[in-house]
């Protein structure tokens, strides 16, 4: 980050801010910004060619299905740059962050300097409503160099006040390893990961880990006594289970165990789990992300709440629009009992695209 840190009294702001805002008049701001003739997105404003109607008129949230669903697809294969709109003054800086890339080559998006604070102000929200505390010491064990959940050592470091450590940690390779039938190997990936995290874990006083569930679950399996022994975990992805939940629990022996859901492209914060841990909810870091639970043959039809179907995706950002996102995840649709946004509970493999190969993340 180039300018200064939001103070937690202007995180706080912020989200309330997000919070109060209204979902349509934020929707007209922003499809109008990406379909502006002379200052849009290259790639927006060559696909209004095609339509049968002006986007521009789109004036409420609920029309934005007009616009089709988004293929993730073209994000492996045209330029970031063509999703920026020309109002962000070019050459664009910054920079272009990957999907995990686990099905084929990674999808790539670039994030602008407003883009990185949003993402980062939700997650310090959630670290405070978890219950981890500021000015601790963090160990980062995720997905590192291209994907975006490694900028989580800037999130608990300048937004949360931490001091962070990091491994490396490369998901495709692992996965790829599964793929080709080669487990000693990925075996062996595995320890790998698992001998940098206990090191950290040995000599840094480590407060709270950052993971994924399936590398927490191998670190359990490898010493439980250093689970124990943490103050918290926080678990990013999209791979966990209610039984799961309640093993990290019971072998965090009190510790906090945090929630979040999402991708490179937008992100939900775990909401407190209900009913013994069967029910595991998130809300999205609206308004700039959306997500519904809809019908899994028609991404059209938002399900009723408490129903379960296909997590449709809408990214909002000021400069990036990414309408109708249909995620290979199914989920209940969830209404929080408080002013946050509706979101999704219980995520899972959507069984139709399930490719029976797991990996780290």
């Amino acid at each position: 980050m180039t300018a200064p840190d939001p103070t937690a009294a202007e995180c706080d702001e912020l989200v309330d801010r997000w919070l109060g805002t209204d979902l349509d008049a934020w929707t007209r701001e922003v499809v109008r910004r990406h379909f502006d003739p002379e200052t849009g997105s290259p790639y927006w404003l060559r696909t209004a060619a095609g339509l049968p109607f002006d986007p521009r008129d789109i004036t409420r949230y609920d029309q934005l299905p007009d616009l089709g669903p988004t293929d993730l697809d073209l994000l492996r294969h045209n330029d970031p740059a063509d999703f920026v709109p020309l109002a962000v003054p070019r050459p664009l800086s910054g920079r272009v962050w990957d999907s995990g890339g686990t099905t084929g080559s990674p999808c790539r998006v670039f994030y602008t300097p407003e883009m990185i604070v949003h993402r980062g102000v939700w997650r310090r929200w959630s670290f405070v409503t978890e219950g981890f505390e500021p000015r601790r010491r963090w160990l980062q064990a995720t997905p590192t160099g291209p994907h975006l959940i490694g900028n989580g050592t800037w999130e608990t470091s300048g937004l949360h006040g931490g001091l962070t450590y990091a491994i490396d940690m490369d998901p495709r390779w692992v996965k790829r390893l599964i793929s080709a039938g080669k487990l000693a190997e990925a075996t062996d990936y595995t320890n790998h990961l698992l001998d940098q995290v206990l090191d950290v874990l040995r000599v840094g006083g480590i407060d709270y880990l950052n993971t994924t569930p399936a590398l927490l679950k191998a670190l359990l399996r490898r010493d439980p006594a250093a689970v124990a022994r943490l103050g918290g975990v926080r678990l990013s992805g999209t791979q966990l289970s209610p039984r799961m939940y309640r093993e990290f629990v019971a072998a965090l022996d009190g510790g906090i165990c945090g929630l979040s859901y999402g991708n490179t492209f937008g992100n939900a914060a775990g909401l407190p789990v209900e009913q013994g841990g069967d029910l595991m909810p998130y809300t999205p870091n609206y308004p700039h992300v959306t997500m519904a639970v809809v019908d899994r043959a028609d991404g059209r039809t938002v399900v009723p709440v408490g129903a379960v179907g296909r997590v449709r995706l809408t990214v909002l950002h000021r400069d990036l629009f990414l309408p109708n996102v249909l995620e290979r995840d199914e989920a209940i649709h969830h209404r929080p009992s408080s002013g946050l946004a509706d979101g999704v509970a219980n995520v899972r493999p959507l069984a139709a695209v399930r490719t029976g190969v797991e990996g780290l993340y």
